[in-house]
């Protein structure tokens, strides 16, 4: 009788499993040392051992595979608009709530809660992108809703709890919750001022007033949510916009009537429901000044977007750390994969460009901390009224080109669905669409800087002062300075120029303040000395350093 078996497996790479985020990236734990997050060192040590286990791993895969599924009535007939999730969502959401990641910086109130908090996000956005959106979007909605002082002493022990809740109850009767936005309608996309859902006073008058809301949104997130934040004209179709507090159930326990239309059957982020919802004649109350809706979301979606660029930051860290480890065991020609020079120098210029947008957005983070409050730092509002935009423009962009270049690190292995690579690809467009697009995001840098005419003197002198006089830096501001003087038609068809000079040229200040000598060269030789070319691994370096400078950024 002969052997069945063909073939022995080999050379095949095992599972990145069993190692820890934190400690193994020195990146965000010299980054959190120096911004003043090194008090939450040990958490996020803890943290990240378990983000390495295979057990939260397949949490990831599961909760992406057994998608959410909607009820709209129950068996009898009632209409329930209920979302029902695999247990692994509802893992994921527990070790995002363990950690506080929806509300650390305002529960924990010390300097670096913001540096702690983007360090946290940025280890579980590595291994699940999914249950990020209503953990982002709780966060955001603290600002807003801190302001209405009799709603928030009851919403600030529920958003600010460390366990998740997961039943379908009226919010004050859980132990935590989850705030959701609704902006966006069919006709309008970006252009919020297109919305024509109504809002009729029911009872009282001004902020916490009673309200009826109909009409639609065409991306509601997510559904599950225990209450959302909601653009609606006051009135009429041509109403002024506003803002109100929309919960699931209303004050009787009844649902609020906001149905469910369907899912979202999207690209990526699967594991989260995103929604088409109508209002019929839905329960809410104003929140913030009548007619100020736009001004008071657009507070909550700034935050959305530092979230959008830590997480597309995770992607890129996670896709190259795949690609690391998935050459650190793959051979081909003879020898491994990490030891060929061509491939070398695709991962270091991989490893840069990681390193690169965790340092931004850690100092985004930190900028954060220091914008807001009783005295404001005129620089950090700077920061984040300037920078933010254009990294969620660039890094997000990037995570895209990394993701595509990391996979075919992978060759084919990386091209099916077993392989962390084709959820990773899948993921890594969703923050350059959300809480608005590229041009959008240019735009809006623009808009920044002519209503804060300082703001661009103030980044400007601070990157120089960062990069020590590099002239490689001068030269590059020099020409962002130029571009500023042009007429205004001229300067806004280039937005995306200026856009991407800016965050290059900030990238490189911090690498030459904060990284490898030998690392931020490269960094400036390659992005600010158009040495780079279209697609990674054009580095011009010798290949011991390319070898150094890859290896350092996965000590594991």
């Amino acid at each position: 009788m002969t052997d069945a078996a063909t073939h022995r497996v080999f050379n095949q790479v095992p599972d990145l499993a069993h190692y820890n985020l934190f400690v193994c990236d020195p990146f965000v734990r010299a980054a959190l040392e120096r911004l003043g997050g090194g008090w939450h060192a040990e958490a996020l040590g803890q943290f990240g051992a378990r983000l390495g286990e295979p057990e939260v791993q397949q949490w990831a895969a599961d909760a992406n595979r057994h998608t959410p599924e909607l009820h709209t009535h129950s068996r009898t007939g009632e209409r329930i608009d209920f979302v029902e999730f695999h247990p692994s969502w509802h893992a994921l959401l527990s070790l995002l709530r363990g950690q506080q990641l929806q509300a650390l910086p305002f529960a924990q109130p010390r300097a670096g809660a913001w540096s702690a908090r983007t360090a946290g996000y940025f280890l579980q956005a590595q291994v699940e992108s999914g249950s990020l959106c209503p953990t982002t979007m709780t966060l955001a909605s603290i600002p807003v809703l801190r302001k209405e002082a009799a709603l928030f002493a009851e919403l600030e022990p529920r958003l600010y709890a460390s366990e998740h809740d997961a039943r379908d109850l009226p919010w004050r009767d859980k132990t935590a919750i989850m705030i959701g936005m609704g902006m966006t309608e069919k006709q309008g996309g970006s252009d919020v001022r297109a919305n024509t859902t109504v809002a009729r006073a029911v009872r009282g008058e001004g902020r916490g007033a009673e309200y009826t809301l109909t009409g639609h949104k065409w991306f509601f997130s997510a559904p599950m949510c225990d209450a959302h934040l909601v653009v609606a004209r006051m009135g009429a179709e041509d109403g002024p916009l506003s803002c109100f507090f929309v919960p699931r159930f209303r004050d009787d326990g009844s649902k609020n009537p906001i149905q469910i239309q369907r899912l979202k059957d999207k690209l990526g982020n699967r594991s989260n429901s995103s929604s088409e919802v109508e209002f019929r004649d839905a329960t809410g109350i104003l929140i913030g000044e009548e007619g100020r809706g736009i001004p008071t979301i657009i507070e909550m979606a700034t935050n959305t977007r530092l979230d959008c660029v830590i997480g597309s930051s995770a992607i890129l860290r996670a896709a190259f750390v795949q690609a690391l480890h998935h050459t650190r065991h793959r051979s081909a020609f003879g020898r491994l994969l990490a030891d060929q020079p061509l491939m070398r120098n695709v991962l270091a210029d991989l490893a840069l460009e990681s390193e690169a947008a965790t340092l931004l957005m850690m100092e985004l983070g930190h900028a954060f901390e220091h914008a807001e409050g009783d005295n404001p730092d005129p620089l950090a509002a700077a920061w984040k009224r300037v920078v933010t935009p254009a990294a969620k423009f660039w890094i997000c962009k990037r995570a895209i080109e990394a993701t595509g270049e990391a996979m075919e690190v992978w060759g084919g292995n990386g091209y099916v669905e077993e392989s962390p690579m084709a959820r990773l690809y899948r993921e890594a467009p969703v923050n350059s669409i959300w809480e608005g697009s590229g041009n959008i995001m240019c735009l809006d840098v623009l808009r920044a800087l002519q209503r804060n005419p300082d703001d661009g003197a103030r980044l400007l002198q601070d990157l120089q002062r960062r990069a020590g006089g590099h002239p490689a830096v001068r030269a590059e501001l020099a020409s962002l300075q130029a571009l500023l003087r042009e007429a205004p038609e001229h300067l806004e068809a280039n937005a995306r120029r200026f856009a991407q000079g800016l965050v290059l040229t900030t990238q490189a200040a911090l690498m030459l303040a904060h990284a490898d000598a030998e690392d931020a060269e490269l960094f400036v030789a390659s992005r600010l000395g158009r040495q780079h070319g279209r697609v990674f691994g054009t580095l011009d370096a010798e290949a011991g350093l390319l070898k150094r400078v890859a290896s350092r950024g996965f000590e594991g």
